[in-house]
């Protein structure tokens, strides 16, 4: 265990998990996460690797004997009919015979159904009435000479989810980790490893949970296929539940006025809509009439009576298009269908999780480290519904007077909503809590961006807060940065029905990549970017400030693992492209030696050197263990220091070993890291 993992258990004994262990049991049963970690919290919630050896047994035991497949249900109701009592493992849903009066239980994967259950039990577990519950049961074989009676009798049922946790002990071992660890956890406790991702990556993560500890939050996430869009609301939470975007109907989601039946928004913290997007899907208008008052106002009629929930609304779809290509034709929500392409709908959303910028689950992002199990996380969350962090930072901070009431409510539930997960007790800087405040402010200008773009009747609205001292701080979104000659357009319709292209008033247009200096002459100059920000490459930060250079000295401490010496080779690609073939460069690296691989290291110096050599590049390098060079920068012999903090170091994590691939062809095409770079004319 590294030293993280080790903390984890240290302050959270038998309520953590090994997420590497829940692919190890599951096997063929198909059953969400919760329910797997449900049972690995009973049997392997330890360090201790001979008791998590014993405990993956048991569990796959449990699985094998109790959990039933829907192509063996005949065979297990065979074997309860033979010994007479067995116990199950099986989604529950039940439904109230109103001409007996009594409820009668469906064992979705057992396929029996009618079986009778006391309506103590119903009462105690009221989501039984809607979706149906992953419940342990022990379920007994009584035939009756009636054929009116059912055979099935449930004898005992027990919900797949945490009996009692205790907060206090929760938020007091919060404050042992740093804000940094306690992110880590997280991003592990959801089963990623969170050395794959950058913080705003963990944080656009982290939003996913916001559903689950903030009421009536309203969500939207739309982005390309497979990057675990629904994950969280599909096997994450015994308290959330997802649904197919085409299978919603006013009954099934608010009430069926036939019988009285609540629908789903008054039993599930989180209802979640699968597959959202798609301009050929057929939806009733009514529902998102009612759904519109629902998410504004938290209440929903049936006929002269009017109900409230709490159940937040999440909707999640894929994208077809680029982001430009949405950006110049239409906007960012383009992909969905046309009724709920609706700017009062849509205006009810709090946050827009640019699914674009999360990246497509691969193996290696999946994480063997410790994490809660799920269902004490849930728990967790869902107690914190009860708590409201959204003025935390008012003590430091104001919102511009030009954003509206709903966009400050959207703002200030995503910022409540981060602060109970990231900081439950309370305590966070000013730094960490300005973070948290930008990004909530970007996730609602985003949805605003393009109301705006959709109706000509909302107005330009400034985005912007306001520190201690008065000072206007704007916020962007990234996309904004990225391509603000097509962000910044508006379409309208043109007489003949034809769209047009028009440029929003009082906006500065620039093109949306950065493209090489046009300059005739290299000057001086700062330049920051924003994590997940694309469109950079060595060619445009380096390259016309190598371009004559005859000596190139560059100061990296970090040229050492595999990827750091790839970075460091395509930097000589780059130096490559601007100097003339008739031209020779000497480059001189100073780095540090890899503790472990020093020797791997230098072999790959020395492929590196053969092969530049022949192209006119003479490498040579330096190895400085004295732990004093920290600084990273690149000096030129024609009078330029260029100052990177990350130093070459600026990409994120990509597929390095896909060749087919365009991040792995082009950098452009890589999300960044944050960083910064400095030009010196020395």
């Amino acid at each position: 265990m590294n030293e993280l993992d080790q903390k984890i258990n240290k302050y959270f004994p038998g309520l953590v998990v090994r997420k590497d262990l829940v692919k190890t049991v599951k096997g063929n049963a198909i059953v969400p996460t919760y329910v797997l970690e449900y049972l690995l919290g009973q049997y392997c919630a330890t360090s201790d690797e001979a008791s998590i050896k014993t405990g993956i047994d048991t569990v796959k035991e449990i699985l094998r004997k109790h959990y039933v497949h829907r192509n063996e249900a005949g065979l297990i109701r065979s074997e309860i009919a033979r010994l007479g009592r067995l116990k199950v493992i099986d989604r529950i849903g039940v439904d109230f015979n109103a001409d007996k009066g009594l409820h009668e239980a469906t064992f979705a994967n057992l396929g029996i159904s009618k079986v009778l259950i006391d309506a103590d039990t119903v009462k105690k577990h009221k989501k039984l009435l809607v979706g149906g519950v992953w419940c342990i049961a022990d379920i007994e074989y009584s035939p009756s000479e009636d054929k009116g009676v059912c055979p099935w009798i449930l004898s005992s049922l027990k919900p797949i989810q945490l009996s009692h946790f205790d907060f206090e002990s929760y938020v007091d071992a919060r404050q042992e980790f740093t804000t940094d660890e306690w992110v880590d956890l997280l991003i592990q406790s959801i089963g990623f490893n969170p050395g794959m991702f950058g913080k705003r990556s963990k944080l656009t993560q982290l939003i996913r949970l916001i559903p689950y500890c903030e009421r009536n939050y309203n969500l939207i996430e739309l982005g390309p296929k497979g990057t675990g869009k629904s994950h969280i609301y599909s096997e994450f939470s015994p308290h959330g539940i997802l649904i197919s975007g085409g299978e919603v109907t006013v009954p099934k989601l608010f009430v069926n006025n036939s019988n009285g039946k609540i629908g789903l928004v008054g039993y599930w913290d989180c209802v979640a809509f699968d597959e959202f997007a798609g301009k050929q899907k057929r939806v009733d208008k009514a529902l998102v009439d009612i759904m519109k008052n629902y998410m504004a106002n938290k209440s929903f009629s049936r006929g002269v009576e009017t109900l409230g929930a709490e159940a937040s609304m999440v909707f999640v779809g894929n994208t077809q298009h680029t982001v430009p290509y949405m950006l110049k034709h239409s906007d960012l929500f383009c992909e969905l269908p046309d009724k709920f392409y609706d700017s009062a709908f849509l205006d009810r959303i709090h946050f827009y999780i640019p699914g674009w910028e999360v990246d497509i689950i691969r193996g290696e992002m999946f994480s063997g480290g410790y994490g809660f199990v799920v269902d004490y996380l849930a728990e967790i969350l869902r107690s914190l519904r009860n708590h409201d962090y959204s003025d935390r930072y008012k003590e430091h901070f104001s919102l511009s007077s030009d954003i509206s009431t709903r966009d400050r409510d959207g703002i200030n539930k995503t910022f409540s909503g981060l602060m109970k997960i990231l900081f439950p007790h309370g305590e966070a800087s000013r730094e960490e809590i300005e973070e948290l405040l930008r990004f909530a402010i970007e996730g609602r200008k985003r949805v605003k961006d393009q109301l705006m773009r959709m109706d000509s009747t909302y107005g330009d609205v400034r985005f912007a807060y306001h520190g201690s001292n008065g000072a206007s701080i704007p916020v962007t979104t990234l996309e904004e940065e990225e391509y603000p000659n097509y962000y910044h357009k508006v379409i309208i319709e043109g007489e003949d029905g034809e769209s047009l292209e028009a440029t929003q008033p009082d906006r500065l247009l620039v093109p949306s990549k950065p493209p090489a200096p046009v300059e005739p002459f290299l000057k001086e100059k700062h330049l920051t970017f924003q994590e997940n920000q694309k469109g950079i490459s060595y060619d445009f930060l380096l390259g016309p400030y190598l371009k004559g250079a005859a000596m190139i000295t560059v100061t990296d401490p970090y040229i050492r693992l595999f990827y750091q010496i790839r970075n460091f080779m395509e930097f000589l690609e780059t130096l490559v492209k601007q100097k003339a073939s008739d031209e020779e460069v000497s480059v001189h690296l100073v780095t540090t030696e890899d503790e472990f691989k020093g020797e791997q290291q230098k072999e790959n110096f020395e492929k590196i050197k053969e092969s530049a050599s022949a192209l006119g590049v003479n490498f040579t390098w330096e190895f400085d263990n004295t732990g004093t060079i920290h600084a990273r920068h690149i000096v030129t012999d024609h009078g330029w220091k260029i100052s990177l903090d990350r130093g070459l170091d600026i990409f994120q994590h990509y597929e390095m070993n896909d060749a087919f691939t365009f991040a792995n062809r082009l950098q452009q095409y890589r999300p960044c890291k944050a960083f910064e770079v400095t030009y010196i004319k020395t």
